[in-house]
């Protein structure tokens, strides 16, 4: 017996894992002891800037996040899958113009649309509608046009712009990904179906699950934006906007690219936009349209929740239609000015 004994293996001890949560409370509790030397070290003024930015994008982003998978959540548990599939037309041809028009029904920013758009193609919606859903939600939605309305007094014009270039960049890449996208672009996590068919507390449990999970997952790469737009911004000298001014190629080109390296919130751009003196009308749409179709932080979420190969498509086309969208509107309603 004692050599069968001695055969056998002793249990092991599982070793307690370290989880980033471990390592983020032993980062926070070194920076409280050691507060006073790290802000003699970050007493910086360039590093004062970048944080101040930094803090707030993720501020301002993060209660439209929070809201967004909250959404997101209650879909997944209380709205059968066989009712959005009724509620958007079987043709994508058809099912894309619809979902761009129920983007006024969301008041949120890019950040919410995201695991929105994501949950409705795990409830059988077509990627092609939810992909518009995405981009015209965070532009088309009453509180962007009325913070738009606020910021341009003086120009009324710039909502109704806004509103169509914004809806046609949204239609137009979603008739472009039902005639041109592939599942296999996407990652797999997308494509698998989420089924609730629970009742009662089971839904509520299956609501905070899935709200937790989309949260600390979209989390992360909103922070990995807003850190990149502050770096942008400490980076490059204001002194170069002030030479746009006259200058409407030039300066749409320009607020094209702002508009992604900033990343700024679809409720508050347009007064960002507003105190840029100088610089043509339809340079300024140009801003106002790329923005919540496509930014540094929109791109990470898109890649954290849909896959990087679909992101490195979507964003891409993305900005190409969403400059020729503001452009084509601006020629029409603001005469290029």
């Amino acid at each position: 017996m004692s050599g069968v004994t001695d055969l056998v293996d002793p249990p092991r001890t599982r070793r307690p894992a370290i989880t980033s949560l471990e390592v983020l409370c032993g980062l926070l509790v070194l920076a409280m002891l050691f507060q006073g030397r790290l802000a003699a070290l970050l007493d910086v003024p360039a590093l004062r800037t970048g944080s101040t930015i930094f803090v707030a994008v993720c501020v301002q982003a993060m209660p439209f996040l929070v809201f967004g998978v909250l959404v997101s959540g209650l879909i997944a548990a209380f709205v059968p899958p066989a009712a959005l599939r009724r509620a958007l037309p079987g043709r994508p041809a058809a099912a894309v113009p619809v979902a761009g028009v129920a983007g006024l029904a969301l008041p949120g920013c890019e950040c919410a649309s995201v695991p929105v758009a994501r949950r409705l193609i795990q409830q059988g919606v077509l990627p092609a509608a939810a992909f518009t859903f995405l981009l015209a939600a965070p532009a088309v939605n009453p509180v962007v046009l009325v913070s738009t309305a606020v910021a341009f007094p003086a120009e009324p014009r710039m909502v109704l712009a806004r509103f169509l270039a914004s809806l046609l960049t949204a239609c137009a890449m979603g008739w472009l990904w039902a005639r041109l996208g592939r599942a296999e672009w996407l990652a797999e996590r997308v494509l698998r179906r989420v089924e609730c068919h629970a009742s009662g507390g089971s839904r509520w449990a299956a609501f905070t699950e899935s709200a937790r999970h989309d949260l600390v997952e979209a989390g992360g790469f909103l922070v990995l934006g807003g850190l990149a737009s502050a770096v942008f911004n400490v980076l490059v000298p204001a002194a170069w906007m002030e030479s746009l001014g006259g200058q409407l190629l030039l300066g749409v080109l320009v607020m094209a690219v702002l508009a992604v390296v900033l990343a700024l919130c679809s409720e508050a751009d347009a007064f960002v936009v507003a105190s840029m003196p100088g610089l043509p009308l339809t340079a300024k749409l140009v801003f106002l349209v790329v923005g919540p179709a496509v930014d540094i932080k929109l791109i990470a979420l898109q890649s954290g929740a849909f896959g990087r190969r679909f992101a490195a498509r979507f964003a891409p086309a993305t900005f190409l239609v969403a400059v020729g969208s503001a452009c084509a509107v601006g020629a029409a309603l603001l005469g290029g000015a």
